[in-house]
């Protein structure tokens, strides 16, 4: 039996480029792990990425995420784009899991050569999810992909962040959810450029139809309304109208230039994401690792310094900053 090929900076780059499902296999299992090849081969193709659409997909756990994304996928094909597809999970620390789980809904497509379907978990990496999700979805850029969805599990705060990275983000609603409604209060709205009601048969499809266009009506400065597509994604009903909507959303992010600004506003957003966890970890193992520092929390909590004090002279001390 052969042994396993390892990939070079070059060779893995070079693998990319030409869209080799083995390479880019390799390519996210190390950006996942934050191995530093990963950051040499992302930043050998950097320049040769923003050609790729991200279309983020999120909203609650059991709406049919999954099975939205495998009829998209479907109907994408027909007009012979390639896609890439990242399924971030944050619960699992089992990268293949969520494939084998809830995603199989997107096997249909594992033998397609123009789709390539990833799931993700939190894994070690140290910057974040979106920091590994950011990267991997560079690498399918890269490689040429023409679409890639950006698939999470939930809406909380880490499922936020990783969605920021998309162009247009599409929020999929269940009929009957009271959560559902109650995200969308809570602020979620302000997420997404389209969104979709699954399950369209349910009774209460009209009611919740309803009840989403009264919080959206709250918004009037906005220069896009999110419109709303009911869709049946087990049937691939609607489908062919949610990514019609999805294409306008794209059309109208053409216009004067607003999706160069959303991208650029988007990148520097990572860059100070990544570069303040970066800091976090960095502070926390100095102040873990200095007594002096320790003390200086101490002090804090037993309410002997106020904690501005604390922050002025632990900043001066890791990072030479002062005031």
């Amino acid at each position: 039996m052969a042994a396993r090929r390892e990939f070079t900076r070059e060779s893995l780059a070079a693998g990319v480029r030409a869209g080799d499902r083995r390479a880019l296999a390799r390519a996210i299992t190390l950006v996942e792990n934050s191995e530093p090849l990963a950051y040499e081969v992302v930043k050998e193709l950097y320049p040769e990425t923003g050609h790729a659409y991200a279309v983020g997909i999120t909203g609650p756990p059991g709406v049919g995420k999954s099975t939205l994304i495998g009829a998209l996928v479907r109907h994408v094909r027909e007009g012979d784009r390639s896609v890439g597809v990242i399924s971030v999970d944050p619960s699992s620390p089992f990268s293949k899991g969520a494939l084998l789980g809830d995603r199989i809904r997107l096997s249909d497509h594992f033998l397609d050569p123009e789709v390539f379907i990833r799931s993700m978990g939190t894994r070690g990496h140290q910057g974040g999810l979106s920091e590994a999700t950011l990267q991997a979805l560079l690498v399918l850029d890269a490689a040429g992909k023409d679409l890639v969805f950006l698939e999470t599990v939930g809406a909380g705060q880490g499922e936020v962040e990783v969605i920021t990275i998309a162009d247009t983000v599409v929020l999929v609603l269940m009929p009957g959810s009271g959560d559902s409604i109650q995200a969308l209060k809570a602020g979620i709205m302000e997420i997404p450029d389209v969104i979709a009601i699954n399950k369209m048969d349910h009774p209460a499809a009209k009611t919740m139809l309803n009840e989403v266009r009264s919080v959206l009506s709250l918004d009037k400065e906005s220069a896009w309304r999110p419109p709303i597509v009911l869709t049946e994604a087990s049937r691939g009903e609607n489908v062919p109208e949610l990514w019609a909507k999805i294409e306008e959303h794209r059309a109208f992010l053409g216009e004067e230039g607003r999706l160069e600004e959303q991208r650029r506003r988007n990148l520097a957003g990572e860059v100070f994401a990544v570069a303040s966890a970066r800091a976090k970890s960095h502070l926390e193992e100095a102040v873990a690792e200095d007594p002096e520092l320790r003390r200086l929390l101490d002090e804090v909590q037993q309410r002997q310094l106020d904690p501005l004090s604390a922050v002025r002279e632990i900043m001066r001390k890791v990072f030479k900053v002062g005031g």
